[in-house]
């Protein structure tokens, strides 16, 4: 039984359960928004029980912790799971008990998708044919789960596939998703691609603990003509894979032929539909076509479709798009897909940013979580130009939480500001071991805060003592800020308790970008004797 077929039974599962705790709601909301289709829990049975690829010796019903780690200090009813900071994370995948499988090194912790819980965020990783190792992705994996990621896709495309699949499933609390034509196609044409090694590679990878499939079923024959005009085409790699078969063999799409085929397996292991946006634009120019438009109304059909046959889905959704144009996406998704949880990539919201495209995403993402979308889809810096190492996917990770969190304050998910209200108070009492236990990445925060000023006082090395607005506003005794009682610093100066490791390399990576002098950069204030030679280098600094 899925876990949409027991929410319409009106059961409430273990996986139901788990998911209420992360999202601070009742299981009765997260069965009946199952039930309705609009939230979804990618949770195949064998990743759940952490059985590495084989069949589960205890099922379904393996417990899971009931104790839910919001951020540093939550209250009860705002300890969101996907506010734990950076530090909180690293002590489950660290901790070789912590969600031990039963063959496995981890299994899967349970997620909900739907926009009427928190945003997630999913990484995307995978080897391909010019670089990267299975171990490699095995690590960029442990940095996507530390620096926030909620899913992971594996989009390996060179070496071992399976072996690498297997290896991310195993060491993964987290959904793993996959798009199966990337593996059926090692070794051979994409025209000679044959239903039965499609329907053989899905059950393989279902088999292998696999949660969510990304299926380009939405593609059909007669949408490759409206793609003419596009300026850059189809983007999508399954898009592409699957227009040349049809072109070749003068057929309809397989997987959409094949689709209750494929469903039946799915249902099998409870692995979700995630439906493939095959014709998602490439360019600001093709966002919104009529390529794009016709895609998702068939997208909207094998909703319909998949949830007939027991199994979940979720749709994805648009890649380049105007920012003005973005919450019109989202609505008109809702509209056509029966509010099936929508899965978008960024969207980037213009296309000539090569190599900051975390950024220009992270825009349109954080709209496009505001106007209601469910999870998204991270950009790193390497998108367009390369293979993302693990430092672009931490920044990718953290780009997208921000545009989550963001998003989930704009519209208002209750209590989610909590954590933004909690660090404020620290902020405005100059608690800097406070602010820093409460920041996502409170090891980079306290990095950049020591590269000046190695003594947490009540004011910072950007305003000195004298011109510090916090410090000031907090002697006001007319004024609230900075005196709530629990946020107080134990001393006024005390001492920095150090960075680790981490926080030492960001701080020899900014060293050699910037010449230091006596520990400090060169532009730093305390390295200008005095007031008059101050003015004279700002005078020089500013001629043109």
């Amino acid at each position: 039984m899925t876990q949409l077929d027991a929410a319409r039974k009106g059961l409430i599962t273990p996986e139901m359960r788990r998911v209420a705790q992360r999202e601070a709601a009742t299981p009765e909301l997260i069965r009946d928004e199952v039930a309705r289709g609009r939230l979804v829990i990618p949770a195949n049975v064998r990743h759940l029980a952490g059985s590495g690829g084989h069949g589960p010796a205890t099922g379904r019903n393996q417990g899971h912790t009931a104790v839910v780690a919001g951020h540093p200090g939550a209250r009860p009813d705002a300890r969101y799971w996907v506010n734990q900071t950076v530090a909180q994370r690293s002590v489950t995948i660290r901790d070789p008990d912590a969600l031990r499988g039963e063959r496995a090194p981890k299994r899967l912790d349970p997620t909900g998708i739907g926009r009427m819980i928190t945003t997630k965020i999913n990484a995307n990783i995978g080897a391909s044919p010019v670089s990267s190792s299975t171990a490699e992705e095995v690590e960029k994996l442990h940095w996507a789960q530390q620096y926030g990621a909620d899913t992971l896709m594996d989009l390996s495309t060179g070496g071992d596939l399976a072996a690498c699949r297997q290896a991310i499933i195993d060491h993964a609390t987290i959904p793993i998703g996959t798009v199966p034509i990337y593996s059926m196609i090692v070794g051979r044409r994409i025209e000679d691609l044959t239903y039965d090694v499609i329907l053989a590679e899905i059950e393989r990878q279902a088999r292998q603990g696999v949660d969510y499939f990304t299926i380009h079923a939405g593609v059909l024959r007669e949408h490759l003509p409206l793609v003419g005009p596009r300026v850059t085409g189809i983007v999508s790699r399954g898009g592409s894979l699957l227009a040349k078969w049809m072109l070749h063999h003068g057929r309809q799409n397989p997987m959409y032929e094949l689709f209750d085929e494929i469903s039946a397996i799915m249902r099998e292991y409870d692995v979700t539909y995630s439906l493939g946006d095959g014709l998602r634009p490439g360019c600001l120019a093709d966002a919104s076509d009529a390529a794009q438009l016709a895609e998702l109304r068939t997208l909207g059909e094998l909703v319909q479709r998949a949830r007939e046959a027991g199994v979940q889905a979720m749709v994805e959704g648009p890649g380049h798009v105007p920012l003005d144009q973005i919450a019109w996406n989202m609505r008109i998704e809702q509209a056509i897909c029966d509010d099936a949880p929508f899965y978008v990539l960024g969207p980037l919201v213009t296309d000539v940013f090569p190599g900051y495209d975390h950024i220009t995403s992270a825009i349109g993402a954080t709209e496009a979580a505001r106007a209601g979308a469910a999870m998204l889809c991270y950009v790193t810096p390497k998108e367009h130009v390369g293979l993302p190492r693990a430092e672009d996917v931490k920044a990718g990770c953290i780009a997208y939480k921000i545009a989550a969190h963001a998003g989930d304050v704009a519209r208002g998910i209750a209590r989610a500001r909590d954590w933004d209200d909690d660090l404020s108070r620290a902020r405005a009492a100059l608690n800097w071991p406070r602010q820093f236990e409460l920041a996502f990445d409170g090891e980079t925060a306290r990095a950049l805060h020591d590269e000046d000023l190695e003594v947490d006082t009540d004011f910072c090395a950007m305003c000195g003592h004298d011109w510090c607005s916090m410090r000031i506003s907090k002697e006001i005794q007319e004024f609230a800020s900075g005196k709530a009682a629990a946020f107080q610093p134990e001393r006024k100066a005390v001492r920095s308790p150090g960075v680790g490791e981490e926080g030492r390399e960001l701080l020899r990576q900014r060293a050699r970008a910037l010449p230091v002098v006596d520990g400090k950069h060169a532009c730093h204030s305390d390295h200008v004797p005095d007031a008059e030679r101050a003015r004279v280098l700002q005078a020089l600094s500013t001629k043109p």
